[in-house]
């Protein structure tokens, strides 16, 4: 689902005088709208089909080298770093997708630090909208250092970056359900409201039980060396990933009347309506 946009003519041209022959003198600036949910979608849908398409490749023309561990017993499933960064074209279509979402992923950040910023305004509370937006900015900037330095090519950077992206990730969750949580009453709340901060809840929930599920079976599968347990940590690895990228898709919501405008001389910025 691509985004819709519009040009608008730029406003600084209304009273642009009439040239000889009817024409307007020098070339006409314009600027486009972008209809902020479907930005949202198409961002969020770039690494959804990344990861899917890395997960299916390495089962069908990987399978033996992508499911092997140092216990040699059977697995099913390869570990999320194997899917991504082990094999060609996987890593390069995960480092394509997650490249190609992270810029507008960043102005997203900080549309999101204003949002909180106004919800807090009579709480009082305005450094958590300043420390929401630096968790969201780590947790992004994490991503893209494990998808550039694969578990094969730097397995330091590589645990480091990942490590940083799972601590930010679910700490940013918590502390934008405590934000929505404090600043909003519940009856107020438009029906898109409700429905965002519904869903923020529940994929939460989803994902930090994801991750401890996936510690309990790495620590299992090291200890035991029992068959399919690898996979079933690769499974909780495959919830993690898309209960994140689901729990950063309620921008939809959010924003839902919002657009996105960029102009040659002013850049990207954003608009309620």
């Amino acid at each position: 689902m691509l985004p819709q946009y519009e040009r608008l003519r730029d406003p600084s041209l209304a009273g642009d005088p009439i040239g000889p022959g009817g024409t307007t003198p020098g070339i006409r600036k314009s600027t486009v709208r972008i209809r902020f949910g479907k930005l949202a979608v198409t961002t969020a849908m770039l690494p959804v089909l990344g990861f899917l398409f890395c997960v299916v490749w390495s089962l069908m023309y990987n399978f033996v080298q992508a499911n092997a561990t140092h216990c040699m017993v059977y697995n099913f499933l390869p570990s999320l770093s194997a899917a991504i960064g082990n094999y060609q074209p996987q890593r390069f279509v995960w480092q394509f997708s997650v490249l190609l979402h992270a810029p507008p992923r960043y102005a997203i950040a900080f549309l999101y630090k204003n949002h909180h910023l106004s919800l807090l305004a009579r709480k009082h509370r305005k450094e958590w909208a300043y420390l929401a937006c630096i968790l969201n900015i780590v947790e992004l900037s994490s991503l893209v250092g494990l998808t550039l330095w694969t578990s094969s090519s730097n397995y330091e950077i590589h645990k480091f970056c990942f490590s940083a992206f799972i601590v930010c990730s679910i700490l940013y969750m918590l502390l934008v359900v405590v934000i929505n949580r404090l600043s909003r009453i519940d009856e107020m709340l438009t029906l898109a409201e409700r429905k965002s901060l519904r869903y923020k809840r529940r994929l939460m929930w989803v994902n930090v039980l994801s991750i401890l599920l996936a510690v309990y079976f790495f620590l299992r599968h090291n200890q035991y060396c029992e068959p399919y347990v690898y996979s079933l940590f690769a499974l909780s690895e495959y919830v993690f990933v898309y209960s994140n990228i689901g729990f950063h898709m309620t921008a939809y919501w959010d924003f839902i009347h919002a657009n996105m405008y960029f102009h040659w001389r002013t850049g990207l910025h954003f608009s309620s309506v």
